[in-house]
């Protein structure tokens, strides 16, 4: 048994309640029973009203359960774009999308700053034939964020001819979303909601399921199994078209439940107040600066740092203190640290963390 609290960014720090749910699960033999069976249907339909409540999402939106977020990525160009898709890029993840995109064989154009960076609405042109607009509302590979508001603005520039979809990978459920500016967000449980890897929450509004319909009318492949038109059915249902990670979705309904109990609002704030603390350590810190340089751009969710001292020494000052951050991202693994700061991090765990950091590190 460990304790070592992971403020790495995903797979991260589980929920607090998850092993008890999870003896739950195996005590009642969740993973033995059938998809099709109607105690299947009431897990899902937990899991999924949950969201619902948790997310505020208006009627009109569906949520289908898929393996992950980057498969999200590859069933939205399958689903929604027949020949053009435009992409903001400040990172891995987001750059990934982009190249996901031409990989599928679609035209894909993108508006590329440097790693770490965020957005700027006025720099930002839209080709008018783009049929997907795709947005990284947190670029967990950097830790730079578009805020809500930059989003809307951009909605309000561009028109409301293109789908917008929002990478919420990282951040979800802090940012609250206008969901009349956008079309689909998604993210994964293995970060912000502490659960297990191997689970991808994908929320869609009407206007891409037509998409979706209208190329598989052309006679165009919009994918099999994990289609929109394939998913859509079964999750009315409360089903899947395969048999899914039935444990992860129970567990999902109720870490979920008990965010609901305390409220978006509550989670949303200790999320910001965790943030400042972590922030202005950084700030104040000899050996650390802060990767973001524009406040507005920062994440409060994947939270960057420059380090002098390598990444890996970070790491193994903290290991004899049941500690992890996470080291930085592809080439930049040993000169930058990520710390997540997720619901699953309390605000004792992170004022342990950086009264540890202050006293070996500075």
């Amino acid at each position: 048994m460990t304790n070592k609290v992971f403020f790495t960014p995903g797979p991260s720090e589980l929920y607090p309640t998850v092993p008890q749910h999870m003896a739950a699960a195996m005590a009642n033999k969740i993973g033995s029973i059938s998809h099709r069976s109607q105690q299947f249907k009431d897990i899902y339909a937990h899991a999924v009203t949950g969201l619902r409540q948790l997310l505020q999402l208006p009627d009109n939106f569906e949520i289908l359960l898929l393996s992950s977020a980057n498969e999200i990525w590859e069933r939205a160009i399958q689903n929604t774009v027949e020949q053009e898709s435009f992409h903001l890029v400040n990172g891995s993840f987001s750059k990934r999308f982009y190249e996901i995109s031409k990989e599928l064989g679609r035209k894909a154009t993108k508006h590329e700053v440097a790693f770490g960076e965020g957005f700027e609405v006025d720099q930002i042109e839209v080709p008018a034939t783009a049929e997907l607009v795709a947005l990284v509302q947190n670029e967990t590979s950097s830790g730079a964020s578009l805020p809500v508001a930059a989003i809307n603005a951009l909605r309000e520039k561009v028109g409301p001819e293109p789908l917008f979809f929002v990478d919420a990978v990282s951040s979800m459920p802090h940012p609250a979303f206008d969901y009349s500016k956008i079309d689909s967000v998604y993210f994964s449980v293995q970060k912000c909601f502490g659960l297990p890897a191997g689970l991808g929450v994908w929320i869609l509004n009407e206007r891409c399921i037509a998409k979706a319909e209208a190329l598989q009318a052309k006679g165009l492949s919009v994918g099999s199994y994990h289609s929109i038109p394939s998913l859509l059915p079964k999750a009315k249902i409360f089903q899947t078209p395969e048999t899914p990670n039935v444990l992860n979705i129970y567990l999902l309904g109720h870490v979920v439940e008990e965010m609901n109990k305390k409220g978006v609002d509550t989670l949303r704030q200790e999320t910001e107040a965790k943030a400042k603390l972590i922030y202005d350590y950084i700030a104040g810190s000899e050996n650390f600066e802060v990767a973001v340089q524009k406040e507005s751009h920062r994440s409060a969710t994947t939270i960057i740092a420059n380090t002098k001292l390598p990444a890996s020494e970070v790491i193994k000052r903290l290991a004899p203190f049941d500690m992890a951050v996470g080291s930085g991202y592809g080439s930049y693994k040993e000169s930058q640290i990520r710390i997540a700061n997720f619901p699953a991090h309390s605000l004792s765990q992170v004022q342990a963390l950086v009264y540890k950091l202050k006293e070996l590190v500075s």
